[in-house]
Parts: structure tokens; C-alpha cells; sequence
């Protein structure tokens, strides 16, 4: 879980950028990718505490194999679902909100069972350890692409 807090510490350090974008790198705000991300932590934390442990059911799943290996999301390959996209464009208040509740909601992730899972829609049903793996690589990709925005 520092690991995950950490990466949202870097998250939180680019929130005054919210408005920036570089279209040569994303169509999206800095802002968008930070609210994208954090609606993305605290969904998977939400359906994790919803689950029912007794339920989870391991099955292979080729994709989740090949980005677990190269531990990287290609970009631009993936359209975001509708459930963890952005509606409106987030403010800066709205930003550090979103952004507190995931740093409570990943600090409550270490007291759920470790078979609580939340189904993803390429991975499948991801249990609570790779439920943080998830949210790491989710977060670290957002991350690569708004240090590219910075950059130019």
C-alpha cells in the first residue's frame, strides 16, 4: 500500500497543472487523466469491499498474462469505459476530494480479506493482491503520460 501512496503523492503534485495539455501527446487535460485515475482507485476499491470473497474464481486469462509480464499498458489502445470516464471536467477542489478518498479507501484495502476481487473488463476477476498491482500500473501509465505533457 506505500508503494500505491506514494504514486498518488505524485498524482497530488500535479494537480496545480490540471489545466495543461499537449494535444502532440494526448487529447486529454492533466486534470482528466488525474480524475480518470482516482475514479479508477476508489471504483476498484468500492467493488473489492462489495465483493464476496467466497465467490472469487481463478481463470486464466491470456492479456492479463502478456501485461503482467511486460508490466506496461500500451497506449492508445484501449478505449476508457464508460463506468471510470470523466463526465465533467474535475476543478482543483474537486481534484484533492477524489484524491483524499482514494488515500483513505487504499489505506482500508489492507484490512479487506485477500480474496475480495473487483472483475476488470480485459483482466477479468483480479483478487485483492492483483487488484493493487492493477492500481499501480494504472496509475504509474497516467503518470508516463502526463510527464510527457509536462515536457513540452
Amino acid at each position: 500500500m506505500k508503494k500505491l501512496q506514494l504514486i498518488l503523492d505524485k498524482l497530488e503534485n500535479q494537480i496545480p497543472n490540471y489545466e495543461k495539455t499537449n494535444l502532440a501527446v494526448s487529447q486529454s487535460t492533466i486534470g482528466w487523466k488525474i480524475d480518470h485515475s482516482l475514479i479508477v482507485i476508489n471504483a476498484v476499491v468500492e467493488e473489492l469491499k462489495n465483493s464476496n470473497p467466497a465467490n472469487y474464481k481463478w481463470k486464466f486469462n491470456k492479456t492479463r498474462l502478456l501485461i503482467q509480464i511486460v508490466n506496461t499498458i500500451p497506449r492508445g489502445r484501449v478505449k476508457v469505459p464508460k463506468a471510470v470516464k470523466p463526465v465533467d471536467v474535475a476543478t482543483f477542489e474537486e481534484l484533492k476530494t477524489k484524491l483524499e478518498l482514494a488515500r483513505k479507501n487504499i489505506i482500508n484495502m489492507g484490512k479487506l480479506p485477500t480474496k475480495s476481487y473487483f472483475t476488470h473488463p480485459f483482466f477479468g476477476e483480479l483478487k485483492l493482491k492483483s487488484a493493487i498491482w492493477f492500481l499501480k500500473l494504472h496509475t504509474k501509465h497516467h503518470l508516463k503520460i502526463i510527464e510527457d505533457i509536462m515536457k513540452a
